[in-house]
C-alpha cells in the first residue's frame, strides 16, 4: 500500500477574513467555530432525537418531508468528517445511535421501511459512511453491536452478490435493488460509484485483493459501457431495454467525486501505479475543469436554473470533502486540489447570511452572497467546505487495520441478506411458464370440482 506522504503544496487554508459575512474562516479557531454553528443549524432539521420520532432519518420521504433515506446517512458522514477535522464530539452519540438504528435485519443499511424506493446508490451512501466511521476511528459501538468495518462489508458484500450483477449491459448494477421498484431498469454511474468506492477503501484498509479486483471490474465496466467515456465525462446512466445504449447525458457533480475519491484509494493501495495514476489524474482534471469554474464550486446541471432538486442540492458538499481526503491518500494532488477548495469555501461562506437567524447558508456560491435557497443540503455543503479546510492538520489521514484502525471486520457479513430475487419481474419465459402452471392448476381445480359434485 502506498504511503501516505506528508502534503508539500504551499497553500495555507487559513488566513482567509470574508467581508460582510456572518462567517470567519481567518484562523483554525474560527473555522472550528464557523464549522459548529453551521453543523449546529443543520442539526435542527434533524428530529429523530425527539420522542416518538425515528433515528436516524431526516423529514420524510416525500411528501411526508423533504428528504429520502439516503441523504440523512450521507449527513452522518459530513458529522464524522466534522468530529475528524475539528474534534468536536458534541454529536457523536446521536451519530452513533442513527447508523446503528438504520442497520435493517441483516445488519447491511437495508431497512424495511424504505424498500419502496431502496437504490443501490441508497445503501451505498450508508456504508461509505460507515467506512469513513472505520477510517477515521470513529468510537466504535458496544460489542454487542455491528460494527463500522463489517457494516461497509456487508453493504458491499450485498452488493458484490451475483444477483445484482445481471448481464443486461455485460454488468454494472442497476440503480434499484428490489426488482418491482420504478427504476430497477435503469443502470446509473451514482450506483456503480459508490460500489466502485467501498471496494477501493475496503481495499487500502483491509489490503484485501478482492475487493480491489472488484473496483477494477467496475472501474472498466463504467469505461466499456460508455458512462465514463474517453474525455472522463461521467453521464448518468442508461436503460437495461437497449442495453445501455440509450446514454442519459446528464453530469453530476457527486458522480465525479465519488470515482475520485476511489481511484485515489486504488492509486494508494497499489503502491502508486502509474495506472491509477493517469486515471485520477485525468478524473481530477476533468471534474474540477467541470465543476469548480473560477474555482468555486458549481452543479451545472441544475444551478443556473435552480432547477435542482432536494437531492442535488447536497451534492457540493460531498465533492469538496471527498477532494480534499483524495490529498491524504494520493498526495501529488494537493497542490492541484488545496488552491481550488479554499477559493471555494471562501465563497460558500460568503452566502451564510440568510433567514432570521442571519446565518443560513446559501446554495448558489458563485453569487457569493445569500440566495433565498436553504435547507439541510445547503448547510451540509458548506459544512463540508470548511470543515475540511483543516484537512492539513496533522492526524487527519484515513486509517487503515495497519496504521491504528480499530473497527471489526466481518467478512462474511450481509451473506444472509435478502436479495429481493423473490420480487423479480416476470420475463416472456416466466410468463410461458406460469400460463403452463395457471393451466394445470385450473384443469386440477376442475378435477377437483367434478369429484366433489360426484361425491355428492
Amino acid at each position: 500500500m502506498f504511503s501516505t506522504l506528508p502534503r508539500l503544496a504551499a497553500v495555507a487554508f487559513v488566513g482567509v477574513d470574508i467581508a460582510n459575512a456572518a462567517y470567519s474562516i481567518a484562523t483554525v479557531a474560527d473555522i472550528k467555530k464557523t464549522s459548529a454553528d453551521i453543523a449546529y443549524d443543520m442539526m435542527q432539521y434533524y428530529k429523530g432525537n425527539l420522542t416518538g420520532q425515528t433515528p436516524g432519518i431526516l423529514p420524510g420521504p416525500p411528501p411526508a418531508g423533504d428528504y429520502y433515506w439516503w441523504e440523512a446517512g450521507a449527513m452522518w458522514g459530513a458529522l464524522i468528517d466534522y468530529w475528524r477535522f475539528t474534534g468536536d464530539a458534541s454529536y457523536n452519540d446521536v451519530i452513533t445511535q442513527a447508523l446503528l438504528w438504520q442497520v435493517g435485519p441483516g445488519q447491511d443499511y437495508m431497512p424495511l421501511n424504505v424498500t419502496a424506493s431502496l437504490g443501490n446508490d441508497d445503501q451505498g451512501f450508508w456504508g461509505m459512511t460507515a467506512m469513513t466511521a472505520a477510517e477515521n476511528n470513529f468510537p466504535n459501538p458496544p460489542s454487542d453491536q455491528p460494527q463500522w468495518l463489517g457494516l461497509a462489508q456487508a453493504v458491499f458484500n450485498t452488493q458484490a452478490n451475483p444477483d445484482r450483477h445481471d448481464q443486461t449491459c455485460n454488468g454494472g448494477l442497476r440503480w434499484q435493488i428490489p426488482p418491482l421498484n420504478n427504476g430497477y431498469n435503469y443502470k446509473n454511474s451514482i450506483a456503480s460509484g459508490c460500489f466502485f468506492n467501498l471496494g477501493a477503501r475496503l481495499a487500502r484498509y483491509t489490503g484485501n485483493k478482492t475487493y480491489a479486483d472488484w473496483a477494477e471490474t467496475t472501474w472498466d465496466w463504467m469505461r466499456g459501457v460508455g458512462l465514463m467515456d474517453d474525455h472522463y465525462n461521467i453521464h448518468d446512466g442508461a436503460h437495461v431495454e437497449t442495453n445501455c445504449t440509450d446514454i442519459n447525458g446528464a453530469q453530476f457533480s457527486y458522480n465525479f467525486g465519488v470515482f475520485v475519491l476511489g481511484a485515489a484509494h486504488m492509486y494508494n493501495y497499489t503502491d502508486g501505479s502509474p495506472v491509477w495514476k493517469d486515471r485520477l489524474d485525468k478524473l481530477l482534471n476533468a471534474t474540477l475543469a467541470k465543476f469548480f469554474p473560477d474555482n468555486i464550486a458549481f452543479e451545472p446541471a441544475c444551478e443556473d436554473q435552480m432547477s435542482c432538486t432536494t437531492d442535488m442540492l447536497s451534492f457540493k458538499g460531498y465533492v469538496h470533502r471527498w477532494l480534499s481526503i483524495t490529498t491524504l491518500v494520493a498526495p501529488h494532488t494537493a497542490p492541484i486540489i488545496l488552491p481550488v477548495l479554499k477559493t471555494s469555501a471562501e465563497a460558500a461562506v460568503q452566502t451564510c447570511t440568510g433567514e432570521q437567524n442571519g446565518r443560513m447558508c446559501g446554495f448558489s456560491w458563485k453569487k457569493k452572497k445569500y440566495d433565498g435557497s436553504y435547507g439541510v443540503g445547503q448547510q451540509m455543503n458548506v459544512l463540508g467546505a470548511v470543515s475540511s479546510l483543516l484537512i492539513q492538520q496533522p492526524g487527519k489521514a484515513p486509517v487503515t487495520n495497519s496504521t491504528g484502525g480499530t473497527s471489526k471486520g466481518n467478512p462474511n457479513a450481509g451473506s444472509q441478506s435478502d436479495s429481493f430475487m423473490h420480487n423479480k419481474p416476470m420475463t416472456t419465459a416466466d410468463k410461458a411458464g406460469a400460463g403452463i402452471v395457471t393451466f394445470l392448476v385450473a384443469a386440477s381445480a376442475l378435477g377437483t370440482f367434478v369429484w366433489m359434485g360426484i361425491g355428492k
